[in-house]
């Protein structure tokens, strides 16, 4: 994607207030799914394995992320790719 575009788009998400309402029916639906608690399982997992004293929040955030990216259902994200979808094609038609 052209990187213009894609900042076009992001700047008319803030300003609407569409990315706000967009990231909460995210944090809804990844906590509906369970997926916010297999995460904070993961991350348990993690610091017992590395050790508290020898572990930064950067570090755990680094050891978590690919794992959280990776288990987001399809679902959630086609679910949120169409309201995006639907929002500017709403934004295009004004």
């Amino acid at each position: 994607m052209d990187p213009h575009v894609k900042t076009s788009i992001e700047q008319r998400l803030i300003e609407s207030g569409e990315k706000e309402r967009l990231k909460e029916h995210l944090r809804n639906r990844l906590n509906e799914c369970g997926w916010k608690e297999s995460l904070k399982l993961h991350a348990k997992e993690v610091i017992k394995d590395k050790g508290l004293s020898s572990l930064t929040v950067e570090d755990l955030v680094k050891e978590i992320t690919p794992k959280g990216r990776q288990t987001v259902p399809d679902v959630v994200k086609k679910e949120l790719l169409v309201k995006i979808q639907s929002f500017l094609a709403q934004q295009h038609n004004i």
